[in-house]
This record gives C-alpha cells, structure tokens and sequence, in this order.
C-alpha cells in the first residue's frame, strides 16, 4: 500500500508536479509556455496509430508502451494488453486480463508483463498472448519491468526491488530501500545489465545487486535530500536508469544527474538538475526533460551542458526520444516536438493526441507515443527534402 503521506503528492505529480501551487491552493502559478512558430528543418510524418484504450487517463501514469523484436506493446487500466506490427500498426493480439494494470508492460525473452495496482504480476506469451503466470508482490506497481537472462526485475511502491524467475514467476530475492514519508508519486524503472539489476529509488539512491543472489553490488547516494521542508527534500528517482558502455545514467527530481560505473556506482560526473521524466542517450550526449519544462543535452563523457532548450516551460513534457539528428519529447497538450539534436533548435513538430507523460520507444529513425487515453502514434522522422537536396548539392 502506498503510505498515507505520499498521497499529498499525487495531484502534484498527474499535475505536472507544480507541487507547491498544489498544496498551497496558489492561483498565481504559471501557465504553459505558449508555442511559437519557427522554420521547420525536417517533418514527423505519422506511420500508424492505434488504441488499447484503458480506463481513465490519470490511471496510465505508470503504463507506457514496450518494443521487442517486431513488436510493440501496450496495456490499459481496464486490463487489455495489445501487441502491433511495429511498421505497421496491425494489431498482432489483444489479452483481457480483467486486473487494474498501473505498471508496464515490459517486454523481452519472449514474454510480456504488466502489474496491477493491487500487486498483481502477470506474464503474457509474446506471441500469442495466451497467459504464462501470475503471481503477487503485495504492493502497486508503477513502472515498467525490466527483462533479461531469464528474470524481470521490478519496483513496487513500497520500496522493494522483486526478480521474479521467468519460467513461473517465482521470486528469486527482494531488496528495499526506505521510502520517505513524502514522495511523489511513481517509481522508477529498473535496467538488467550483465549480472547486475540496478534501480533508483525514492530516496535518491541508486542499488546494483547480484542477478544471482541478490547481494549488494554497490549503492550510490546520487541527491541527498535537502532543505527544511518534506517538499524541499523530495530527491525521487522516477524514471528510468539508462545503461551505455560501462557506465550507468540516472537523474533525480530536485537533485542530480549522474554518470556512474556500473561495476562500482563511482560518480564519474554529476551536474544539478531536476527531472521527474527521464533521458535519452546518444553516442555523445544524455538528453533530459527538466522538472521545469526545458530540454537539456549534456555531453556523455564531460557532463558539460552542450544546450538548453527553454521555449517549452511547464508544458509537462515526457522523457525525450533520441532519433538520429534529432531527439523527440510530448507535452501535455500532444504535441511532439522535434529538436535539433545539434543545436536544440526546433526542427518539427506534430500533435498526435492527448496529453504524453509516458517514455517512448524508438526503432531507427522512428519514435512510438501513447497519450494517457491510450492512444498509440508512431512517427518517422525525416529531413525536409528541399534540405536534403541543398545537403547533396554541397
């Protein structure tokens, strides 16, 4: 169950986390930055959509989409979940599952697995979507699982790390970190890397444990929390941990991003930065949606911020997408836009739906949404041709 105090977060946190103008009734808080006009560079051209629906749209805070193989998975609060042709759109199957989902799906090894708001973990056939198991970890999920070497490892809300075997759901070994008396609402998703499970927590910290047994690999306290109040001291990690070569990328809400080893958790740069969505990687840059609604690109390997895109303030925007040239974020009004991946110029935007909260997944030089009605939106990017004309004639 979720403690009673981090209730007082839940608005702030389906509310674009605006937490002080939610707990103190202000009505002077800031409205989204209007959107500007700019000169395109490229285009999103939609390549399908498709709807898995799901009950309503302030339950799918922790429901996204998942990719694997040629496949793209979906599930709704009211229990579906969908698989599509992932050029396509073409739904592959659809399972009713008849739980209250609220975290997932994850997807990988032949297998799909969501969780339910009351601790309810199932595994779908890949394929078909023919039940595998179910089992319970007695506490509401929020994120998505991560799959890999025969386990899902998977964040509850109660601060535990469950690595459930992928034969028959059984548990192999749990490990928790305190939950603070406030914090908002959600989890972050975990990553399986080599022989190690890594997750942020609540509490601003990150663990790696042993796949095997369980055991602490190492712990790393990314923000510690500060200030005088329970609002000034929240330091949640709610999105995912991000793996790259041999170092591990992870940010915190009102706190930090970091690069650390994976097999030590050293912090090999941090930098000030307030994040409740999350980051995209590329060959040399870490891609961040701030707290605030900016876009910041920071190198890789320096942790110098490279540039900062403003122009998007307080639109509630979603982790961003790398795609080539460019990097992708939604906002709550679903729109998409398109920033140079270069300069953090706009180069195109799209509205595809309703408001994006969840991470994309990307194939290529193609990103997936899914607002929080449930809609799904696969969207190609490209250069304008008259560009890529000028590009070749140079």
């Amino acid at each position: 169950m979720i403690p009673s105090r981090r209730a007082l977060a839940v608005l702030a946190a389906l509310t674009g986390l605006a937490l002080l103008g939610a707990c103190g009734g202000n009505k002077n808080v800031e409205r989204p930055a209007e959107l500007t006009r700019f000169e395109a560079t490229a285009r999103l051209q939609k390549v399908w959509s498709a709807s898995v629906g799901g009950g309503e749209p302030k339950l799918r805070l922790g429901l996204g989409v998942a990719l694997d193989g040629n496949a793209v998975f979906a599930a709704g609060h009211n229990g579906d979940v969908a698989a599509y042709d992932v050029e396509t759109g073409r739904r592959l199957w659809q399972a009713r599952t008849k739980l209250p989902l609220s975290g997932g799906p994850g997807a990988g090894e032949g297998v799909v697995i969501a969780g339910s708001s009351y601790g309810d973990v199932i595994a779908l056939d890949a394929a078909t979507g023919a039940v595998k198991w179910k089992t319970r970890v007695n506490s509401e999920l929020l994120s998505r699982p991560a799959i890999a070497g025969g386990v899902a490892a998977i964040r509850a809300v109660d601060g535990r790390l469950v690595l459930l075997r992928l034969t028959d759901g059984s548990q192999v070994w749990a490990a928790e970190q305190q939950v603070p008396r406030l914090s908002l609402r959600g989890t972050g998703s975990p990553v399986i890397s080599g022989d190690v499970a890594v997750s942020g927590f609540d509490n601003g910290k990150v663990m790696a444990l042993s796949v095997s047994d369980g055991a602490t690999v190492w712990e790393a306290t990314v923000a510690p929390p500060s200030g005088r109040t329970e609002l000034e001291r929240l330091v949640d990690i709610d999105s995912a941990v991000r793996g790259a070569d041999d170092d591990m990328y992870v940010v915190t809400y009102q706190g930090r991003i970091a690069r650390l080893a994976r097999d030590s958790g050293q912090a090999l740069w941090t930098r000030d930065l307030s994040s409740y969505s999350g980051l995209a990687l590329d060959e040399d840059g870490v891609y961040v949606s701030t707290a605030e609604g900016a876009v910041v690109k920071i190198g890789r390997r320096t942790g110098v911020e490279m540039w900062r895109q403003e122009a998007l303030a307080r639109r509630r925007l979603s982790a961003p997408a790398a795609l080539g040239s460019w990097v992708a974020v939604g906002d709550l009004d679903g729109q998409v836009h398109l920033l140079d991946a270069a300069s953090g110029d706009f180069a195109a935007r799209a509205q595809v739906g309703g408001t994006i909260v969840a991470a994309p997944v990307t194939r290529g030089d193609m990103a997936i949404f899914i607002d929080n009605g449930g809609k799904l939106t696969a969207l190609r990017a490209a250069p304008l041709a008259s560009r890529a004309a000028d590009s070749e004639a140079r």
